[in-house]
């Protein structure tokens, strides 16, 4: 009986074994219906931080990971990819990792090859590997005067960043963050740093009014730091204008005021109600700024009026002189 028993163990082993081998996991680059478990399970866990660069489109796919369009339309609304390819439905479509939320949410993670197009996607699905929402990562579709980066952390939170290079050389910064929302079924904005629009090209508000004085000029260190001073509505003030940039546009300030002169070659700003106070000290070929009481309202925390602002030559428009000829 013994004997028996050990030899019926060994046969079911045997057809266990056999039946196991004989299993094979689903092919995904057909047109073949799989379950939702192998379509999740063909995309392997990876670790987060998780960063959607370009150096991740450019990268070279191996066709041995690719998803048909018809399987992965079965799992995700063929509408996720309309919105970036269109009607396109010749893509080739790459695993690139996925995460799961304990007891909750799974995100994959996924790469898409059009006709001249690639894009990454994060797509969530619920508990139950039923499609929540998507959002595009980052595509190749985009202007190249910018940099874009996409990041999920450790608490599934989404930063979107844009770092685009000014003509000035500066560089500008913008950041969308996104969390899911898997009641509303989407990817929530829940905070945006708008990508500052950098001054290229300064405006002078007060560059028609009168230069009569001798103090009136443009004392300027490059296109985007300027003191300008103007005749002011009485003979003991100066109008000006103050705009500076600092540490690469990281600090800047603007005023536009009306100084008292308090010498032949010293102005002062101090108004009521403005906590501001600050000196213009002049030289025939150039001013000082001291910022003698807080400004900070009118610029940057890390910087201050203080500085140095060589005079600049006035160009003055030339005459066109016309030759009279005597009538005979």
């Amino acid at each position: 009986m013994t004997l028996f028993r050990k030899s019926l163990l060994l046969a079911l082993s045997f057809v266990l074994l056999t039946g196991c081998k004989d299993k094979k996991k689903p092919s995904l680059a057909g047109d073949e219906p799989v379950e939702v478990t192998d379509f999740v399970d063909f995309f392997q866990p990876t670790d987060l931080p998780f960063a959607f660069e370009d150096s991740l489109l450019l990268k070279k796919d191996n066709d041995s990971l690719r998803i048909s369009y018809k399987v992965f339309t079965q799992f995700v609304p063929d509408s996720v990819l309309g919105k970036v390819f269109g009607k396109d439905k010749k893509l080739k479509i790459y695993p690139l990792g996925k995460t799961k939320v304990d007891g909750a949410e799974t995100y994959l993670f996924a790469k898409v090859v059009g006709a001249g197009k690639k894009a990454a996607f994060i797509i969530a699905l619920d508990k139950a590997n039923t499609f929540l929402a998507s959002l595009p990562a980052i595509r190749t579709d985009l202007p190249k005067s910018s940099v874009r980066t996409t990041v999920i952390d450790r608490r599934y939170t989404i930063t979107k960043t844009q770092l685009r290079k000014n003509t000035d050389g500066s560089l500008s910064e913008g950041k969308d963050v996104y969390v899911l929302n898997a009641d509303a079924k989407n990817f929530m904005l829940i905070m945006t740093d708008a990508l500052e629009d950098k001054v290229t090209e300064l405006i002078n508000p007060i560059d028609t009014l009168p230069r009569k004085h001798k103090l009136s000029a443009d004392y300027t260190t490059g296109k985007l730091n300027l003191v300008s001073i103007r005749d002011g509505r009485k003979a003991d003030r100066l109008t000006f204008f103050i705009h500076f940039e600092k540490d690469n546009g990281a600090c800047t300030g603007e005023l536009k005021g009306e100084a008292m002169i308090r010498s032949a070659n010293l102005a002062e700003y101090k108004v009521g109600g403005d906590p501001c106070v600050l000196q213009f000290r002049f030289t025939s070929s150039s001013v000082t700024l001291k910022e003698m009481e807080g400004c900070g309202a009118h610029r940057g925390l890390r910087c201050a009026f203080d500085g140095f602002f060589p005079r600049k030559k006035e160009v003055k428009p030339k005459t066109v002189k016309t030759k009279l000829t005597k009538r005979k």
